[in-house]
């Protein structure tokens, strides 16, 4: 199975939750507990292990926040 590498700009991430939704892993989360300088609350990957790098995320993202990287 491919492996892949997602990684969030927290400053372009507004945490609409877009990525969220479409992730099949459903490793995408908001970080409820922590705001960026511009008050939103980014989104994260709670286990990077589980990425695939179908980068479904990346596509979605109306912020270009996202980048994946594959194996």
């Amino acid at each position: 199975m491919a492996k892949g590498k997602t990684t969030f700009d927290e400053l372009l991430c507004k945490g609409c939750g877009l990525c969220v939704e479409v992730c099949p892993q459903k490793i995408i989360a908001i970080k409820k507990d922590y705001v960026t300088s511009k008050g939103y609350h980014p989104a994260y990957v709670t286990d990077s292990e589980k990425c695939t790098g179908c980068a479904n995320c990346a596509i979605m993202c109306p912020d270009s926040a996202i980048t994946v990287e594959r194996d």
